[in-house]
Formats: structure tokens, sequence, C-alpha cells
């Protein structure tokens, strides 16, 4: 199964049929999708099953993948379309994508984030070198994981409730029609006319260069060290001692704002050049010249954010009112070990960004796997 069936001649394709293939095949994967993710198919009247579970998940995971797919077209091939409808029409689907992105990510948060407390806190051998984790036999180390199962539990919730209901709004029944009429109503300009592989792979290629001219501005250099980031799992192979004072010490709260904003504005660059990586994967699947070290990179990025992501809840979290000093330090390690990951994953793009090209010499139309 592909994205785009690439069905007309290669060299007879115009750009516009090029892009209302690929378009059509993503809303009829979106369209295919809303039911199940709206539990609309096989469920109870009334009732909507959760987007978590085993049979809501799949749909809502194909509905984000065709919703980030027709996105990134409309912003790498913007040129090719009316203006106002395109900007509009990408505003609704980031209304759609942030809505139901929220409730998996906080399920994946919370398994990362409990899980790393679970492996720290571990009194049998860790990591490659073995040894107990750097947390094990700490008092604070189950109210740590109560509160933050507490906290994510109400969040994902929270987040649920708010899909629910904006899955029965008009909203969405708006972007449904919008979708259904995507096919042969799309506004394209009479530059979408003219030879697929002389108009959609120079922007293509532009989308390339972005990305290019935002990974070089990256502190690759800084990210070559490899960190040890198994070192808080183990304190039988070799990782120092705590001290028995700092381990029931809360961190101090003055400057935590400081500190999170220090640390957002440094990975803002990463986040940036994942959104990039995304367009130039997508952009490269239009072009029937999908480039697989973009599907590792985009892997890694996602890595990146998520550990990002739960660094900032174990922070937020160590500063809830009213909590022993030795769950705040817990919690503390915690947001050090999902530090640890963020620095893993850039060491990985800064090992595996290579140089790459779609190539402008000639065009083809090839199937683009189906990826995530």
């Amino acid at each position: 199964m592909t994205d785009a069936p690439m069905t007309a001649s290669a060299s007879t394709a115009t750009a516009g049929e090029v892009l209302a293939r690929y378009l059509t095949g993503q809303a009829g994967g979106f369209l295919r999708a809303l039911p199940q993710a709206v539990g609309e198919a096989g469920a109870r009247p009334g009732a909507l099953p959760s987007l978590n579970a085993p049979g809501g998940s799949a749909g809502t995971e194909d509905l984000l993948r065709a919703v980030r797919r027709i996105g990134g077209v409309l912003h790498t091939f913007g040129q090719l379309f009316e203006r106002t409808w395109a900007e509009e029409f990408r505003s609704e689907l980031r209304w759609l994508l942030n809505l139901l992105a929220q409730e998996p990510a906080y399920t994946r948060r919370a398994a990362r984030l409990l899980g790393a407390l679970d492996t720290l806190s571990a009194t049998g051998a860790t990591g490659e070198l073995g040894g107990p984790g750097m947390l094990a036999g700490h008092q604070g180390a189950p109210k740590a994981r109560a509160l933050l199962d507490r906290q994510l539990t109400l969040a994902r919730t929270r987040a649920h409730s708010t899909v629910l209901q904006e899955l029965r709004s008009a909203r969405l029944h708006a972007l449904a029609d919008r979708m259904t009429l995507l096919v042969g109503e799309a506004p394209l300009l009479t530059a979408a006319a003219g030879e697929a592989g002389e108009v959609l792979l120079p922007q293509a290629a532009r989308a390339l260069e972005t990305l290019t001219a935002a990974a070089a501005a990256l502190p690759l250099r800084r990210a070559a060290t490899a960190y040890q980031g198994d070192a808080l799992h183990r304190l039988g192979g070799g990782a120092p001692q705590v001290p028995a004072q700092a381990r029931t010490a809360a961190p101090a709260s003055a400057g935590g704002d400081i500190a999170d904003s220090a640390l957002a504005a440094d990975d803002a660059p990463w986040h940036r050049v994942r959104i990039l990586v995304k367009r130039a994967r997508y952009a490269g699947e239009v072009c029937g010249r999908a480039v697989a070290e973009l599907d590792g990179l985009d892997r890694v990025l996602d890595h990146h954010q998520e550990a990002a992501d739960a660094a900032v809840t174990a922070a937020t979290a160590a500063r809830t009112p009213r909590i022993t000093p030795a769950t705040a330090y817990v919690l503390g390690v915690v947001h050090a070990d999902q530090r640890l990951e963020v620095e893993a994953a850039r060491y990985a793009f800064g090992s595996q960004w290579p140089s790459i090209s779609f190539g402008l010499d000639g065009w083809e139309e090839s199937p683009v796997p189906r990826t995530a």
C-alpha cells in the first residue's frame, strides 16, 4: 500500500496532477481513519472509545499521519495553491494535530517517566555494567512515582475530555467536508500546470536546503561528545556515590524558571530541525524520492522532543507545593536522566546527519512506502 498512487506517465504528469494524486491518497486515509478515531464505527450510540485503546489508537495514528502530510505539502508546495485557502486549511490541520496528539503524548510520557524511575529505583543489576540504580532504596521514590502517575493521569484525562468534546464539534465536521472536497477542489495556480519534475523538485530541494541550513546552525560539535546516559541507573558499576545529605535535600527553587527558559531556548533549534526533517520527508514522498536517512533522523528527533518534554514534566512536578525534600530530590534525578536522553539523541543525530539530495536530473515517480 502506498500513500500516493502514481498512475500517470512520469513524462506527461503535471505538478498539479502529482499533487492531486498525493492529496487524494492522504484525504482518503483521513476519511477512512476518522470514523474509527471518533468511535462512529462499531461503538455503542453515544459512546466513544478511548483513543489509547488498541482499536482507537490505530485510527488516531492514521489520522495524524494524513494530517501531517497534507499540512507539510501545503507548506512546501504552497506557491502552487491559492494562498488564503492554503493558510486557512493549514490552520485547521494544526488545530486537529495539536488536539489529537495530546493524549497519546501524555501516555508515552507517563510510560517514559515511570519506566525511568522504576529503573533508577531498581535494587538489582541495571544497565550494561550492572549494579543497583542511583535511587535504589531511596525513601522518596515511591512518593515521586505516585505524584508523577497522578499528575500525568489527570492531564491525560483532561486531554481525553477535550478530544471527545471537539470530535463532536462543527469545526471537525467542516474539516471533514474540506477533506471530502479536496480532490478536484484544491485551488491550484497556473504554475501547477508545468511539468512535475521542473516544478516540484526545485521546491523540494529548497525544503532540503532549509533543513541543511538549520542543521548547520546546531551545536553539532558540542553534541559529538557521547554522554554516559546509563550512569544514573547504576551505582554498583562504578558510578560515584551520592552523599546521604544530598540524597534528601530538595533542589533549590530559586532560578528554576530561569533554568527552564534556558533549556527551552537550547531545545528550540532542535525542535525546529525536527519539523524541517518531516517537511523534507513529505516533499520527497510527493516527488517519489523518499530518503531513508530522513526516516532515521525523524525518529531520533522525535525521541529528543519526547525526552525534553518529559524532563520539563519532572521539573514541574519537583516544584509541586508541600512535597517532601526526598520526593523533590528523586524528581530532580529523573529530570537529569531525561536531559541525558536529550543529549544522547543529539549525539545520535550528529552521528547520522548525512549529505542529502533528491537529485534534480530527471523525474522518477515511484511508490512511497507507508511510514509513520
